[in-house]
């Protein structure tokens, strides 16, 4: 089996399940050498034994992300026990899940802390990550960053918090990339569709959702992304000696599966939530045209950009 990422050294937070498991299975499956991180050593240690098995080598790292001291300690050891090598950085973890799908209110309506429930571990966490990382690949004078956002850094979505923290995190990989690219280190944003998490299966199965919007999303989940797509993204980004290109910008999935030919891990060609009618059926006065355009068509993205304009 091509192991196109073999003695390249990786950190994935947030990687006992969901997004950042699936990151990390991919990874390991390419021959690289992935560290995990997590807050229960448990479901760290199960998943580095399901990636480990694909090939490469996983190590799992108790790391809570909102504590730079923890932060702080993954990068000494990836540093100690890698020489200093540190190729790729998956800032996944997040810890507002729970929060997003247990409320519905307005933001005056709720406690304020939640903002600390979706953006500590969520965006500071991610910063401390990326400060990190880049010292150790600044001297070497390559590396890929990869934050994980969403579509929620574009429109309204979930909540304020939600998609005040995603805005940032695209921010994060544009303002980042500007300082880094002269260091030959990219830093990039990638957008997941739909994904079925065990998390989100959880709640559909037992249509315990408070917030309306995930409602909308029950009728197409079964059709949507493996957390495994988002980890075929990475190791195409990862082995595109043409990053630097990329980087600073923001790279939905289904972007990148037509950039690389990537399919889904059980073959399917994953949603375009770009074309035409995906993008219809999300506004009610035209939804009933959806169906009856071809998928091919895509919506341009000046439109969108103009359409996001603050100004």
């Amino acid at each position: 089996m091509a192991a196109p990422m073999k003695g390249q050294v990786c950190v994935v937070t947030g990687a006992s399940r969901g997004i950042g498991r699936g990151i990390a299975l991919q990874l390991c499956q390419a021959g690289a050498t992935v560290y995990i991180t997590g807050r229960h050593l448990d479901t760290l240690q199960a998943t580095a034994r399901e990636a480990q098995s694909l090939g490469g080598q996983c190590v799992p790292v108790v790391c809570d992300s909102s504590q730079e001291s923890e932060v702080r300690s993954l990068f000494e050891q990836v540093d100690r026990e890698q020489h200093g090598r540190l190729d790729v950085l998956v800032n996944n973890a997040y810890s507002g899940v729970q929060a997003i799908l247990d409320t519905s209110k307005a933001f005056w309506e709720v406690r304020a802390s939640i903002w600390d429930d979706i953006n500590n571990v969520g965006l500071r966490g991610h910063y401390l990550c990326s400060v990190y990382g880049a010292r150790m690949m600044v001297p070497a004078g390559r590396g890929l960053i990869v934050v994980i956002s969403s579509p929620g850094g574009l429109r309204y979505m979930f909540n304020v918090p939600y998609g005040v923290g995603k805005a940032a995190c695209d921010r994060l990989a544009a303002d980042c990339a500007h300082e880094l690219r002269s260091h030959g280190v990219s830093y990039v944003s990638l957008w997941p569709g739909i994904v079925q998490t065990e998390t989100l299966k959880n709640f559909m199965e037992k249509d315990y959702l408070k917030n309306p919007q995930f409602k909308q999303y029950k009728a197409n989940f079964s059709s949507s992304e493996s957390p495994e797509m988002s980890g075929k993204c990475v190791v195409a980004l990862a082995t595109d000696p043409n990053i630097l290109s990329l980087s600073g910008k923001v790279l939905p999935s289904c972007d990148l599966a037509r950039r690389y030919g990537l399919v889904d891990v059980d073959g399917r060609h994953i949603p375009d939530y770009f074309s035409m009618g995906s993008v219809l059926s999300r506004v009610s006065s035209l939804g009933w045209l959806a169906s009856y355009l071809p998928g091919f068509l895509r919506m341009p993205k000046w439109i969108i950009t103009l359409y996001s304009s603050k100004f």
